[in-house]
Parts: C-alpha cells; sequence; structure tokens
C-alpha cells in the first residue's frame, strides 16, 4: 500500500472510531470520510462495505490497547497503569457499542474476530493485574476475565450522555477496592 493510501486509511479508522462513538450504528459513512477529511469514493476503496469499516476500527481499537498496556506497563506505575488501561478500554467500549447494531449483522464473521481479540485485550490486562499484584500493589485473587466483565458491565448499563466520565470514575472505585497496603489490608 502506497504511503498517501496508508494516511488516508489510518485517518478514516480514527474518525471512524469518533463518528461511530458518537453517532451509533446510525452514523453514515459520509460522516465518517468528512471527519476524515477525504472522499467518500476513498472510503469505498479501503473499507467497500459497512460491516468491513466496523471490523476494521474494532480490530485497530484493540490493537492500540494491547500496545497501550505494554507501553503503561514500562512507564508508570502499576496501578497507575492500570488505570490507565481501563480508561481506554472504556473508550473501547463506547465505540463498540456505536457499531453493535451493524456488528451484529456480520455475527459469525465478528464473533470470530471479536473472540480472537477479545483474547488479546484479556491477556494485555492479566499482565497488568499480574504486575501490580507481583508488586504488591493490588489482591491477587481477581482475574483479567472478571475485571473485564465488570468494567463492560458498567458500560452496558449506561446510557445516558456523559456516561463514559461516570464508568471511568467507577472503574477508579474498583481499582481502588483492588488496593492494599503493605500488610495486604485493602486500602482505607
Amino acid at each position: 500500500m502506497r504511503a498517501d493510501a496508508r494516511r488516508n486509511r489510518e485517518r478514516l479508522l480514527e474518525a471512524a472510531a469518533t463518528v461511530f462513538a458518537e453517532g451509533g450504528a446510525t452514523a453514515s459513512r459520509e460522516a465518517v470520510a468528512r471527519e476524515a477529511g477525504v472522499g467518500i469514493g476513498t472510503l469505498y476503496r479501503h473499507f467497500p462495505t459497512r460491516e468491513a469499516l466496523y471490523e476494521a476500527v474494532y480490530e485497530r481499537a484493540v490493537l492500540q490497547l494491547v500496545e497501550l498496556a505494554d507501553t503503561l506497563a514500562q512507564r508508570d506505575a502499576p496501578t497507575t497503569a492500570l488505570r490507565e488501561w481501563l480508561a481506554a478500554f472504556v473508550s473501547l467500549v463506547a465505540t463498540k457499542k456505536g457499531m453493535a447494531g451493524a456488528l451484529a449483522l456480520t455475527a459469525d464473521r465478528t464473533k470470530a474476530i471479536s473472540s480472537h481479540l477479545t483474547v488479546r485485550l484479556t491477556e494485555a490486562l492479566a499482565r497488568l493485574l499480574d504486575r501490580a499484584a507481583t508488586a504488591g500493589r493490588i489482591r491477587s485473587d481477581v482475574g483479567a476475565e472478571e475485571l473485564l466483565h465488570a468494567v463492560v458491565g458498567m458500560c452496558l448499563l449506561q446510557d445516558q450522555p456523559g456516561w463514559q466520565a461516570s464508568v471511568r470514575r467507577l472503574t477508579d472505585l474498583l481499582v481502588d477496592g483492588l488496593c492494599v497496603d503493605g500488610q495486604g489490608a485493602p486500602k482505607a
């Protein structure tokens, strides 16, 4: 792929994530092209169907989260890394919520992609949890899958404007509940 085509594809994926998170599955592909600053023909060349665009946006976001886990683990303190990653995960769920109806249209293909990507997310979160537990910062009896289910559940129960900020606050409270002091007791 030529460099300009790669740039256009990335701009389209970034714009689509924004448009879908704000407008949901009813957001038009024309709005995505406008947000990306490209023509509709460019969008169709890269993503001939709405479902192809949704799948690419979701896959890109998951892979970015997997990379983010590694970056945060190298850069930040264990619980800070965990909090930041969970906040980014809430943004991913917001994008996916916006695309849920359209993703359901390609259920078989999407289910296979989603299953593979869920494994990648779970492994990334497990690395952050293990790092924080090994450092003695959080309890060691909570698994990545459990924590992902809790955060997804909080996201799905919210539908009012501004719900992401509310869920991010709840994830901070959840991490606070996982934290331990030097003696292994929950933080006060």
